[in-house]
């Protein structure tokens, strides 16, 4: 479905981004990966995409710097013009009150979670436009519709990822471009499970619960949203019946959303 295509996937070598790049690969895409990792961990996420026919690379562009990203995006200038799909997914995040919250912590979450996307759109897109297709799908959050405590950087830099997705989306409205963003609900990230673990460590208790105490005040379902299902829906959107969908922020959340 999307062999020939060539798709980079910011802050994918676990998680929700390279349960993407699988499901993208899968469907014939070539893969560029982007984070920091052991190369070993590297090495394994190449040959684990690579296994499906596609030619896949890692670059370890540090997002918090323009000139980086630039470098990332010319990664596949050579072989595709640039990407067909761009997933901003990378994303970095603190938790602290507004008035204990680490300045250089919110200076790296604007960096990351939202220039860094605003960086890889502005680049990637002249050779989308060149080659009259493209998709670009960011990573926004269930918090990007609605807030929590202690938070700020997070709820701040989610919400306005919409907001840009839905201005990239107006201006591309005319071409075979599309730009949506993703809100998740919660997924076991290994984010996610590091949170658990310290709070079983803390409180003592086992995983289950605090698993099952952690998704109470959350989603509806007391499950995770499975990352798989996420980059089921991000390949639906790349994929030809996703060709109409352009400017959407998108829950995949268990319901969480229906009751508020």
């Amino acid at each position: 479905m999307l062999n020939g295509k060539s798709a980079l996937v910011t802050g994918s070598l676990g998680g929700i981004g390279f349960a993407t790049a699988k499901a993208l690969a899968e469907l014939g895409c070539d893969i560029t990966l982007n984070g920091f990792a052991p190369p070993e961990v590297i090495a394994d996420r190449l040959a684990e995409l690579r296994a499906f026919g596609v030619r896949a690379r890692h670059h370890n562009a540090d997002l918090r710097h323009p000139k980086q990203i630039e470098a990332l995006i010319e990664t596949t200038e050579a072989d595709h013009g640039g990407p067909d799909i761009l997933v901003n997914n990378a994303v970095v995040r603190s938790f602290a009150p507004v008035e204990a919250f680490a300045p250089e912590h919110w200076d790296e979450a604007l960096a990351v979670n939202l220039s860094a996307p605003f960086h890889a759109i502005r680049l990637a897109l002249p050779g989308m436009k060149a080659k009259g297709w493209g998709r670009i799908v960011n990573m926004a959050s269930i918090y990007g519709l609605f807030a929590t405590v202690n938070r700020i950087d997070y709820v701040t830099t989610k919400t306005a990822l919409i907001g840009l997705t839905r201005a990239v989306a107006l201006e591309v409205a005319r071409t075979a471009i599309t730009c949506n963003a993703i809100c998740p609900a919660t997924v076991l990230t290994p984010a996610i499970d590091w949170r658990l673990r310290q709070e079983m460590q803390r409180d003592g208790t086992t995983f289950e619960q605090a698993e099952e105490r952690f998704l109470a005040v959350r989603q509806p379902s007391r499950t995770f949203v499975k990352d798989a299902n996420v980059a089921g829906l991000i390949a639906f959107l790349c994929g030809p019946h996703g060709a109409d969908i352009n400017g959407a922020a998108l829950p995949i959340d268990d319901a969480w959303t229906a009751g508020r």
